[in-house]
């Protein structure tokens, strides 16, 4: 089993099977705070819709195109991270995540996401992290903004979010400046 432990207090285990009830019980509790931001929220209803995303997750590790892990903190599981989509001709990890509204503020995505950053570097050899957050979502923001990544720019209107349009903020760090900072 993959567990990367990433400090004393958090660590990314592979998403499994055996996950599903929590993972539901997570999205169905922040249901509301997480809907402002993530376009999936309506589409998981039940503990089988997210068990139909784990097995989407497993299909994408297995073909070497994703990798979604459970964030655990303390032992406990409190969100997902993932690199959603693993770019292996142009070398780039494209990072997505999640947390719980009751563990915000412990700087728990922020470690995590650096901890993922050096597994891609470090692990996976790639030449690029990207991370993409709504331009109104300052707190997903911070997370690359703490991390020293460039703001690459704004893409205009790429998600719909359930009855408008957000622009992302687009993250850029490139291996070479990840090793310039540690």
């Amino acid at each position: 089993m993959f567990l990367h432990k990433i400090d004393e207090e958090v660590s990314l285990k592979l998403v499994a099977m055996n996950d599903a009830e929590r993972l539901f019980e997570l999205t169905d509790r922040s249901r509301h705070y997480l809907r402002e931001w993530l376009p999936w929220l309506d589409g998981t209803k039940t503990v089988e819709d997210t068990r139909d995303f784990i097995t989407f997750s497993m299909k994408g590790l297995a073909a070497n195109t994703s990798m979604t892990t459970m964030i655990l903190y303390k032992g406990e599981i409190v969100g997902a991270a993932s690199f959603n989509e693993l770019n292996w001709t142009n070398k780039v990890a494209y990072i997505g995540y999640w947390l719980d509204q009751h563990y915000q503020g412990n700087g728990i995505m922020t470690r995590v996401a650096k901890g993922l950053t050096d597994y891609a570097f470090d692990e996976l050899n790639m030449n690029k992290v990207d991370i993409r957050a709504a331009v109104e979502n300052h707190k997903s923001r911070g997370v690359p903004e703490r991390l020293g990544f460039k703001l690459e720019g704004t893409l205009r209107q790429t998600e719909w979010l359930y009855d408008h349009y957000v622009d992302s903020a687009v993250y850029g760090m490139l291996s070479s400046e990840w090793k310039d900072k540690v």
